[in-house]
């Protein structure tokens, strides 16, 4: 649909544009990313016509750009600029109309019925509907952006140009917008090209990204291999990272500031910890990052309490996420900054130790109810549904872990735990083999993340090496608490 080859140009014999080639197929969206002051703008204007090139071609359709006259072109090619400003009031249906004028064959003396209904599902597709007979003075910015966007598509051209189309809009609106377009490149194979300051929106809806530095293009292709951590650190020169889309397989970035902000300091005490009848608490003095397979608030996140809650056996399990809220709030603990973990254990089963040595330093509490274990290499001879007995096992670090080192220490506290099991001899009642876990185990590994960074935890390593023999001395403490309690 569109191709640039060896384009260069700019304003008042400046070079700004250099040597860019790149090409965009129909019914794709294009993003435009890049710094202030990197040519983004210019490029746009390039393409749309109101700027010449210096040097090389732009392609519409196999032919040149200045092969086409106005009009022609405005049927080709749609444009969204990021600042619109009206030289006279404007309703925001007659603002829409003018869209079509590329269509007329005099000053609208040929509107159509077709002409009306595009207008009308330009206007209800942006949300503008509501104010159509509203001046766009009397409207914000996020809803006179709307309307433009509006216009833009009530030109029914197949290639799009839009600078900022986001601009001045809330996420909802973004969102709406962002869907909107995507449906008209995936329904009706629009093709769009567009400027983007929001990395993530790129990201997330577009089929390829043109990343540019100092006018000249520094990765074009799709969003995976152009949104790298170091590549969009150093064109941006800023610290950020870079993660995965939770439902989409597309990058993410995140901001990071240049210097470390300062930190309440986070070190772990075991004084900290908290036994009532229907729980164990620790409570950090700040938020340790957390990675756990709790009942509320799995995966990762920042928590500054920990919970291990004991409930009856007959606990509706299904029904955890309402009730576990409630029992938050009745109990004055945040939702929000909180995990919690449930086990059928009485919280005087629970063995907590601290161990250190060296740099490593770590806080380690089980609870471990063992009747119902199981192993797993045999549980596809079982039918029953699973029980809550459950082994429960926080890791707690002093100590700055990279998401590597997170997921090595979750291997190293499991390995532990099951070499536990072997040494007290517990075993699947249905098998009578070794067991190696029970149906319901949940794993909490938690870091205060300040101090020397840890780059890994397995066996090997320093910390690796204390979270082995943390966990094992730990669940046969527990475990034997467990047994000497129930076998009264």
């Amino acid at each position: 649909m569109l191709k640039v080859n060896n384009l260069s140009g700019g304003y008042g014999g400046k070079t700004v544009v250099k040597n860019m080639t790149f090409h965009v197929e129909k019914g794709r969206i294009l993003g435009i990313l890049g710094p202030n002051g990197s040519g983004k703008s210019t490029l746009l204007k390039m393409i749309s016509g109101v700027l010449k090139c210096e040097t090389g071609e732009i392609i519409i359709e196999e032919k040149p750009l200045k092969s086409y006259d106005n009009k022609q072109l405005a049927k080709k090619m749609a444009v969204l600029p990021q600042l619109n400003a009206s030289a006279f009031t404007n309703s925001v249906y007659d603002a829409v109309s003018l869209g079509r004028y590329p269509h007329q064959s005099g000053f609208f003396s040929s509107w159509t019925e077709e002409d009306e209904t595009t207008v009308q599902r330009a206007m209800e597709s942006t949300g503008v509907s509501q104010y159509k007979n509203q001046y766009l003075e009397f409207l914000s910015g996020g809803e006179q952006q709307r309307v433009f966007i509006a216009q833009a598509l009530a030109q029914n051209s197949e290639l799009l140009l839009l600078d900022e189309p986001t601009n001045h809009l809330d996420i909802a609106h973004q969102k709406q917008i962002l869907d909107m377009i995507r449906m008209q490149v995936e329904v009706h194979g629009l093709t769009v090209v567009s400027i983007f300051h929001d990395i993530n929106l790129a990201s997330l809806y577009c089929d390829e990204l043109l990343l540019l530095e100092n006018g000249e293009v520094r990765a074009f292709g799709e969003p995976h291999e152009v949104v790298l951590q170091e590549q969009i650190a150093d064109v941006y020169q800023a610290r950020i990272a870079t993660y995965p889309h939770p439902e989409l397989p597309k990058p993410q970035i995140t901001m990071l500031p240049t210097n470390e902000m300062e930190r309440k300091a986070a070190a772990i005490h075991i004084n900290k910890f908290q036994i009532t009848k229907d729980y164990i608490e620790y409570q950090a003095q700040a938020p340790l990052k957390v990675i756990s397979s709790a009942v509320h608030n799995a995966g990762i996140g920042w928590y500054d309490t920990l919970l291990n809650r004991s409930i009856a056996p007959e606990y509706d399990i299904y029904n955890v996420k309402e009730e576990t809220e409630h029992f938050l709030k009745e109990r004055k603990f945040s939702p929000t900054n909180t995990v919690v973990m449930l086990t059928a254990v009485e919280t005087s089963c629970a063995a907590i130790r601290h161990f250190s040595k060296n740099n490593a330093e770590i806080l380690v509490m089980v609870t471990a109810g063992v009747g119902n274990s199981v192993d797993v290499t045999k549980t596809y001879l079982r039918e029953e549904e699973p029980h809550i007995g459950t082994i429960n096992t926080w890791v707690i670090i002093n100590g700055k872990l990279t998401d590597e080192a997170f997921i090595q220490a979750m291997i190293t506290a499991t390995e532990a735990k099951t070499k536990a099991l072997a040494d007290q001899q517990i075993k699947d009642a249905v098998t009578n083999t070794i067991a190696t876990s029970t149906a319901t185990d949940s794993l909490l590994i938690a870091a205060t993340q300040q101090g020397e960074e840890m780059p890994y935890a397995g066996p090997i390593t320093e910390i690796g090496k204390l979270i082995g023999r943390a966990v094992f001395e730990v669940t046969i403490e527990a475990i034997k608490k467990y047994k000497q309690h129930y076998n009264k």
